[in-house]
């Protein structure tokens, strides 16, 4: 199926940011996580603009036709929550509806608590809002996974990822979207390998891939990557700490905004925390949630594995604001 939506730049907190457009009505804020795009709420835009909304899906700081700054400082919070609220007032409106998918979750989390008069309701799919710890989080993860490869922190070294990554994007895309699906045989290798171990080098490439991303779907993420690299998308990886310091009110307030949790069954996010299911209680921290959906089967890619799923459950939760 061709999408044909609006694609423009939009000049938001001194940056461009490439945006697809779709209908008129309450501004509704689509955010991506890693590695992805504004494409990847490809099902997502068309149904819930049809419903009566103006939807906008971003290419986030860092990824596609969007702007790469190349210092890592510039991927905090702050520069992510300060897009999206530049967005809203390009559109002249009060207030929008986020949903957040991966990273894109976080963001949109914070940035409902962080600027509530800005924001009217808020979803997050395959991450849970989480309340703030006594540590940042990547230093909860050094301590988890002391003695184990974990992405996130062999994220942190500038350049090592991205040479890895970028050695072979076709191949790299390939097997990150493939071993976190629901398709994948076990996600044992995103949190049970030992620690001299690379990133994919014990993932997964099917032949052929499951039918949720086509040949012209992976072109599509090829074409941008390659253009763009993994440098941005790994540098939001890195202000974690950064983050965490800056932002002391980050994680303090629950979210009182009608929410909206979607995720995957084998989805790896949830066995982050060994010996803890993160999708157990994703409510705990949230005042008004209005619809919670764990979609039985689908890994990590949600919204691209289970399409139809997602739009009725988000639909559902746009329908209870009205």
């Amino acid at each position: 199926m061709d999408w044909k939506f609006e694609i423009k730049t939009i000049k938001s907190n001194n940056i461009n940011l490439r945006v697809a457009i779709e209908g008129e009505g309450p501004l509704v804020i689509m955010v991506h996580g890693f590695p992805e795009l504004w494409y990847s709420w490809r099902h997502q835009i068309k149904p819930i603009a049809s419903a009566g909304y103006r939807v906008l899906a971003l290419d986030v700081r860092g990824y596609g036709g969007s702007d790469k700054p190349y210092p890592i400082d510039s991927y905090g919070m702050s520069d992510h929550m300060a897009d999206l609220i530049g967005l809203i007032d390009y559109f002249e409106e009060e207030k929008a509806v986020l949903i957040g998918h991966d990273w894109g979750a976080p963001i949109v989390w914070n940035t409902a608590t962080l600027h509530k008069n800005r924001i009217s309701a808020v979803a997050g799919l395959s991450v849970p809002y989480r309340k703030r710890g006594p540590v940042s989080n990547l230093q909860a993860l050094r301590q988890l996974y002391k003695d184990k490869f974990f992405y996130q922190l062999y994220f942190q070294k500038e350049g090592v990822a991205e040479k890895e990554l970028e050695s072979d994007i076709r191949l790299s895309l390939r097997k990150i979207y493939f071993s976190a699906s629901g398709d994948a045989s076990s996600l044992e290798n995103w949190v049970n390998r030992p620690p001299s171990t690379t990133l994919l080098g014990d993932f997964e490439d099917p032949d052929p891939f499951p039918a949720w991303l086509s040949d012209k779907d992976l072109e599509y993420y090829i074409d941008n990557f390659s253009a763009g690299g993994f440098r941005g998308p790994i540098n939001r990886y890195r202000n974690q700490d950064q983050d965490f310091d800056n932002l002391p009110m980050m994680g303090v307030e629950p979210v009182e905004q009608p929410s909206c949790f979607i995720a995957g069954s084998k989805d790896l996010v949830r066995t982050f925390v060994p010996g803890i299911d993160l999708y157990e209680t994703p409510d705990i921290h949230c005042r008004d949630m209005r619809v919670s959906k764990v979609i039985k089967g689908a890994g990590h890619w949600v919204q691209q594995e289970a399409p139809e799923e997602v739009n009725v459950a988000l639909l559902e939760f746009l329908d209870s604001l009205k």
